[in-house]
């Protein structure tokens, strides 16, 4: 099957303990993708699993990259890390599981709810995950009302 031409395409650099930027990467997309005439809804929850996705890298890895994919029927996020990776994904996919350290409550953070939020959200999900190595996420919201189940 031929690769879907990208018709547009974007990083951004996401760094560990970088509080201060948190939520830059995810509001960057949302005002490129309004800009591209992306509808509200899909915008709003790529929104969320942005955010969710940004906010991960940040307390978790020690630095990592977002990549927008904007495509004729879909919108494409990549993001990969390089940190501890994760030792168990089905468990971190548990509403409720969290790892979160103290400091981390303390921001508001660690209900558990991040990587279930994110393919809540989202039409189509795939992790990868190698313990010290980093995780890659790559998830999609379709346009033009395809179904859930199609490949991005």
């Amino acid at each position: 099957m031929k690769e879907p031409e990208i018709l547009y395409m974007e990083r951004f650099r996401i760094l560990h303990n970088d509080y201060e930027h948190g939520g830059d990467a995810a509001a960057s997309i949302k005002s490129i993708l309004k800009e591209l005439g992306i509808p509200q809804d899909e915008i709003r929850r790529l929104s969320i699993a942005n955010f969710e996705a940004e906010m991960n890298v940040i307390m978790y890895a020690e630095e990592g990259e977002m990549e927008l994919q904007v495509l004729a029927d879909a919108v494409r996020i990549v993001l990969t890390d390089r940190g501890q990776g994760i030792p168990d994904i089905e468990l971190a996919m548990t509403p409720g599981y969290s790892t979160a350290t103290p400091a981390m409550r303390e921001r508001g953070f660690g209900a558990g709810l991040g990587l279930p939020n994110i393919k809540k959200n989202v039409d189509r999900f795939e992790i990868e995950s190698a313990v010290g190595v980093g995780t890659t996420l790559r998830y999609a919201i379709f346009l033009n009302d395809r179904p859930r189940t199609e490949e991005a």
